[in-house]
């Protein structure tokens, strides 16, 4: 099947597009990426929805997050139709979308989690079959709803020696463990997001580019500790996290450049305690995700596993569109009745689909 999968992440930097043809198995050809990145003002009403969305008990409707929803769903919708076109298609050579919508709230602790993104107005725009709201089902069944791409990261690690380990970098980390015939996967802790947060604050910038602001300051050892002793990273896996259960308020009143530093480090120290909770150490340490880009936070996680951190893009991997690409192989799945979660990397009773499918009304 040729399938379109979509992804936005914690970070709101933007909408990725991925074009692949697969059969949900072992098959997997990509085609086309594009990413489309957020306006200012998206980003601040995405921030906004998800501020609010983490004051709620329970998901319920209120008139900014409703607002948010549409921005979200008409900005993917965009997002298709440019693919399509780029790649010299039309919406009848595509079988199906894979829209992950965007992550306001994931609490399984309390039996929910939040995508917001309108599937069915997805699949009646684009006249395509939609699959959408990947998490729910996972989670209603006792499972923590994420991390769901292992699924596709053992379909591409395939062939590799193992066993191996893929990192993903996004707003918040998460690895997946892949040997001996079973794949183990879990939150590591944040990624970007608490890093992004203070730079924002600090300088403005959307990011630290290439580490750069990190690479002047030094590591507070003090605030590190005192972060790493949260339990979470005490937990054994499957275990995922919100991109709000951190924040950057242990680092208050740090220069910086010692701020940027030290959340750096935070990240690097949760990839290396996840790391030993592993069923195996890994041979060789793949990363995915905007983090990629980051050599000092590569340094980093380099000196505390004793592992290199190899960009995925070296086995001919786009670690921008992987994200992307998996929704596209999970929604082909999930039209073939295969799981998508499984006991060893969301903690399902059994391995289970997902998804809820829309067909063009």
């Amino acid at each position: 099947m040729r399938a379109i999968g979509l992804m936005s992440g914690t970070s709101l930097d933007g909408i990725d597009a991925a074009l692949i043809e697969t059969d949900g198995e072992r098959q997997v050809m990509p085609i086309a990426f594009r990413g489309e990145p957020w306006s200012d003002a998206a980003r601040a009403e995405l921030a906004e929805a998800t501020r609010m969305a983490l004051t709620f008990e329970r998901p319920r409707a209120s008139p900014p997050i409703v607002a948010a929803s549409d921005l979200v769903t008409r900005a993917h919708v965009f997002a298709v139709r440019k693919l399509i076109a780029e790649a010299g298609l039309t919406p009848a050579d595509i079988d199906v979308i894979g829209f992950h919508g965007q992550t306001i709230a994931h609490r399984p602790d309390r039996g929910w989690t939040w995508q917001i993104g309108d599937g069915a107005q997805m699949a009646n725009a684009c006249a395509i079959v939609t699959v959408s709201d990947f998490r729910s089902a996972d989670v209603a069944a006792g499972g923590q709803g994420a991390p769901l791409l292992p699924v596709y990261h053992a379909a591409l690690a395939a062939d590799l020696a193992g066993p191996v380990a893929v990192l993903n970098l996004g707003g918040v980390a998460n690895v997946t463990w892949i040997g001996d015939g079973r794949v183990i996967a879990f939150d590591t802790g944040p990624a970007n997001g608490l890093i992004d947060d203070w730079v924002g604050q600090a300088t403005g910038a959307r990011f630290d580019a290439e580490g750069a602001l990190a690479a002047t300051g030094r590591v507070d050892e003090s605030v590190l500790g005192a972060m790493l002793d949260h339990p979470f990273f005490a937990e054994p896996g499957p275990k995922s996290l919100d991109r709000g259960d951190f924040t950057i308020q242990p680092a208050r009143g740090l220069s910086a450049g010692d701020g940027a530093a030290t959340l750096t480090a935070f990240t690097a120290a949760g990839v290396a305690i996840a790391i030993d909770q592993l069923p195996q150490r890994p041979v060789r340490l793949l990363v995915a995700g905007g983090g990629r880009h980051n050599p000092t936070l590569l340094a980093m996680i380099a000196a505390r596993t004793g592992l290199t951190p190899e960009p995925t893009d070296t086995l001919g991997w786009n670690g921008d569109a992987l994200e992307a690409e998996g929704f596209a192989y999970m929604a082909v799945r999930t039209l073939r009745g295969l799981p998508i979660s499984f006991p060893g990397t969301t903690g399902v009773p059994s391995a289970m689909p997902g998804g809820v499918v829309h067909r063009p009304g």
